[in-house]
């Protein structure tokens, strides 16, 4: 990454745990390049809240003028003042003028890549404004088509539907679906990480795979053809597999991404091995995005217990990232 390069940080929902994070950038060495997307007063008060001071400069300054207690932040007005701990759907806009400055910011390239910080998915949906996820919202604003992947020490695991009731998923999972995101999941991990030849296990959609047709016939009707046809072509997959056997070391050590069909189908495993140190990245998109592991904690804002190994290790990976696509 240039040394001018600038990651844009948007910490989420403004009453939960995502401007603590902002302070631990305080310490961390990637400060110089990140901009803050928040209310700067809001990160103001909740220095004051923990003991400690912050000093929020204009991202346009010269660099060598960040104080020692100082963090670059692109200030967005919130609507109501934000209570710590406490959801106000008042504040829900400000949540998507934060990331509407980010991702404009990032297809302009003023910022070289956006990391998230965890929003309150209900909150802002009680504001009457539609929304379903961080993944969807980017896709609509870059025209891209995201893939979610989530990645940790050992495992990534990409997902083919993301946030659906349970009961809508098989519905979305078509041939056309699944082939696309394949192909993405296949051409991001050999552009984004180097890896020449991916291999990728494809879990199946029922359990035990649909036990040969007699637990659904998912597989054999909609898995096998897309999955042969790709492999004519030269991807090297394998599946449809049991889920509740392909995360063990044996399947996994000889595996680069797992493909799961849906949400719960893949991440509890991937959170259980590396939460806290795990990072959420968007496949698909025009631009680099990373994301947290975890959620608004409400009730940790404000306490100094917020853990920010999550977003270090999201800065990192878009750090990684940027630079490979750059290369």
């Amino acid at each position: 990454m240039s040394p001018n390069a600038r990651i844009a940080f948007t910490p989420g929902e403004p009453a939960g745990i995502g401007p603590d994070l902002c302070l631990s950038l305080l310490e961390h060495p990637l400060r110089e390049r990140i901009v803050v997307v928040a209310n700067s007063q809001l990160l103001v008060d909740r220095a004051l809240q923990s003991g400690r001071s912050l000093t929020p400069v204009i991202p346009n300054q010269a660099e060598s003028t960040l104080p020692p207690d100082g963090l670059w932040v692109y200030d967005i007005p919130l609507a109501e003042p934000v209570q710590t701990g406490r959801l106000d759907a008042s504040n829900s806009r400000y949540v998507l003028n934060t990331l509407v400055h980010a991702v404009e910011g990032c297809l302009s390239k003023r910022y070289a890549s956006l990391v998230t910080g965890p929003v309150h998915k209900g909150i802002i949906n009680d504001a009457g404004i539609a929304f379903s996820g961080h993944t969807e919202f980017l896709a609509q604003h870059t025209g891209g088509y995201p893939v979610m992947m989530l990645v940790c020490p050992g495992l990534r695991v990409a997902l083919a539907t993301t946030h659906l009731p349970l009961s809508e998923v098989p519905r979305a999972l078509t041939p056309k679906r699944i082939e696309r995101v394949i192909r993405i999941l296949d051409n991001d991990l050999i552009e984004r990480f180097g890896i020449p030849r991916p291999k990728i296990l494809v879990c199946g959609i029922n359990p035990h795979a649909g036990e040969g047709g007699h637990l659904g016939r998912e597989e054999i009707d909609v898995l096998d053809p897309c999955l042969n046809l790709l492999r004519a072509e030269g991807l090297q997959l394998e599946g449809p597999l049991p889920a509740d056997s392909l995360f063990t070391p044996g399947k996994l050590d000889q595996a680069d991404a797992v493909l799961a069909m849906y949400h719960d189908q893949g991440l509890p495993v991937l959170k259980h091995m590396g939460f806290g140190r795990s990072v959420n990245i968007t496949l698909g998109l025009p631009i680099v995005r990373t994301s947290v592991d975890h959620g608004t904690a409400l009730e940790l804002a404000g306490t100094g217990q917020a853990d920010p190994g999550s977003l270090h290790a999201a800065l990192e990976t878009a750090v990684i990232l940027v630079g490979a696509n750059s290369a």
